[in-house]
């Protein structure tokens, strides 16, 4: 049994939640989201709490069961207060500045990189060295702050490199005369 799953999600004032089949809807004061539940596990929506349960003992509908609850919390705590995620630039000459809804980041190539804000994410920049990933989708905006990382991961001997905020970059000892 999962333990997650158990728990019903609560529906906080000022949220709408709708059902429609497998098809979940839920509208907010920053947004809306939508997503669409597999077919082994049975929603019921009661006074202000979304309950799921499985609607057999196969291995996926137990799998899924604990993983729907929480998409579901999720989208409905994005549309609510939303969700943020904060990069720092560690490196000489590293810095980011925007460019209209673009992000531009001077990361020592010999080119600055522009990163288009996708749908639904906002950047912000409040140090040169500091950008910070709103949005209410919650995969959208790690995904967003992975692929930034990802232009120049943190590099163990200096640390140089794009991290998370308050990452731990392990450092490793370099050569020896």
């Amino acid at each position: 049994m999962s333990r997650i799953g158990k728990k019903a999600v609560e529906i906080p004032a000022g949220v709408t939640l709708t059902l429609e089949g497998q098809t979940v809807t839920v509208k907010g004061p920053k947004g809306q989201l939508a997503w669409t539940i597999v077919e082994e596990i049975e929603i019921k929506l009661e006074d202000k709490e979304l309950s799921l349960t499985p609607r057999d003992d196969s291995k996926r509908a137990k799998s899924m069961w604990g993983l729907s609850r929480t998409l579901v919390a999720n989208m409905v705590q994005g549309v609510t207060q939303g969700y943020e995620e904060s990069l720092e630039l560690v490196g000489v000459g590293y810095r980011a500045a925007m460019k209209g809804n673009a992000l531009s980041i001077q990361l020592g190539f010999s080119h600055d990189v522009d990163v288009p804000a996708p749908a639904g994410i906002s950047f912000a920049v409040p140090k040169q060295t500091e950008i910070k990933i709103a949005g209410i989708d919650k995969q959208l905006v790690g995904e967003t702050a992975a692929k930034i990382r990802r232009i120049r991961p943190p590099e163990p001997y200096k640390g140089k490199g794009v991290r998370y905020l308050g990452e731990k970059v392990r450092r490793k000892e370099g050569k020896k005369k």
